[in-house]
C-alpha cells in the first residue's frame, strides 16, 4: 500500500556504470522505445560494486524472506495479477483529471478510455493505477487511485512522460509510484518472457523505507530517518554467485535480469514484491519457484 507525505526535500546521489541494453518497445506500440537506451531502467549494473551497508539494508527487508512476483495469469480476488497497460491512438479523446495531490501531478489532460484497465480491476480499493501509453505520440500517462467522476476521472496523483526522453520529475514530486518513478519501465512483461529476456531493471516494494532518496527517484514517503531502511530508488540485483540453472524457464528470465539490472525500490508495499503486467499466458506454478530466492540472495549495488 502506497503511503504519500509531503516532505522537505532530501537527496543522494547513484552513478550508474556498466552496459546499456537495447531501447525496448511494447509490441502494441512499436514505434515507440520504453525510454532510451541510456535510461538508468536500461543500465547493466552487474559491474558495480557492493554497497559497504548492503547487509543491513538486506536485513531492514527480511534477509530470509522469499522474493515475490506479484503478477502472472488468471485472476485473485477476481481480478487480474499485476499492473495493466492500456494502449491508445492520437485519435483517443482526452479528459481532465482531478487530483488529490495536484501540486504534484501533471494536469493533463489525459487520454483515458472508459474501459482503461485498472490494477485489481473496476471494483479495486487497492493502488489502482492506471497506465496509458500513446502509441502515436509516444507518451506514457501513468495515474495512481483512478475513478470515474461522472462523466470524467479523479485520481490520487498523475505523472505524464516522453517515451523519447530521459527527463524525471522535478526533485521532491511524486508520480503515480511513490517514489516519483515510472511504472511501466519496471514491469516483467511477457512479450519479453517469450523472446528469453528481459534486459531492464524491475520495480520492487518494501514494507518500511527511510525519508530519503537516491536518483533516479525523486520523492520518499516515510517519516523513519533509520540508516537500516533502504531509501526510494535503490537498487539491488541478486547475486552473481546464485545458481538460477534449477529454475524454470519464466522464474529463470526473471532472475536473469534481476542478477544483470537489479530492482528499484519503487513504493511501501509487501517485502521483496517484484511487480508486472499480467498475461494468460505467464504460468504461476513457474512464477511461484521465485519464493526460493531469499533476501539474503540480494545485495546493494553502489554508486561511484
Amino acid at each position: 500500500m502506497r503511503r504519500r507525505l509531503l516532505l522537505p526535500l532530501l537527496v543522494a546521489g547513484l552513478a550508474l556504470g556498466g552496459s546499456t541494453a537495447k531501447a525496448l518497445r511494447l509490441p502494441s506500440a512499436p514505434h515507440c522505445s520504453v525510454f532510451p537506451k541510456s535510461s538508468p531502467w536500461n543500465q547493466r549494473i552487474d559491474s558495480l560494486p557492493v554497497a559497504g551497508n548492503s547487509a543491513q539494508i538486506v536485513n531492514s527487508i527480511g534477509a530470509g524472506t522469499g522474493l515475490h512476483a506479484d503478477f502472472g495469469s488468471g485472476l485473485w480476488e477476481g481480478a487480474p495479477i499485476g499492473i495493466p497497460i492500456t494502449v491508445v491512438g492520437r485519435k483517443q479523446p482526452r479528459t481532465r483529471v482531478s487530483f488529490d495531490y495536484a501540486d504534484e501531478s501533471d494536469r493533463g489532460p489525459y487520454p483515458i478510455p472508459r474501459t482503461v484497465k485498472i490494477e485489481g480491476g473496476r471494483s479495486s480499493t487497492g493502488d489502482r493505477h492506471a497506465l496509458i501509453v500513446d502509441r502515436d505520440a509516444c507518451r506514457l500517462y501513468e495515474l495512481y487511485a483512478l475513478y470515474p467522476k461522472g462523466r470524467g476521472w479523479r485520481a490520487g496523483s498523475g505523472a505524464i512522460w516522453s517515451l523519447r526522453t530521459n527527463k524525471l520529475r522535478p526533485a521532491g514530486w511524486t508520480s503515480a509510484d511513490a517514489a516519483g518513478l515510472p511504472i511501466l519501465p519496471g514491469l516483467a512483461r511477457y512479450d519479453e518472457a517469450r523472446r528469453g529476456v528481459i534486459d531492464h531493471a524491475l520495480r520492487f516494494t518494501v514494507q518500511r523505507t527511510r525519508r530519503a532518496y537516491v536518483f533516479p527517484a525523486r520523492h520518499y514517503a516515510s517519516n523513519s530517518n533509520d540508516p537500516s531502511l533502504p531509501p526510494m530508488g535503490l537498487r539491488l540485483r541478486l547475486k552473481a554467485s546464485f545458481d538460477v540453472s534449477g529454475f524454470p524457464r519464466q522464474a529463470r528470465i526473471v532472475l536473469v535480469a534481476l542478477k544483470r539490472y537489479g530492482m528499484l525500490v519503487a513504493d511501501n508495499g509487501a517485502n521483496w514484491y517484484i511487480t508486472g503486467a499480467p498475461d494468460p499466458r505467464w504460468s504461476n506454478d513457474e512464477l511461484h519457484t521465485l519464493s526460493r530466492v531469499k533476501g539474503s540472495d540480494f545485495e546493494v549495488v553502489s554508486g561511484r
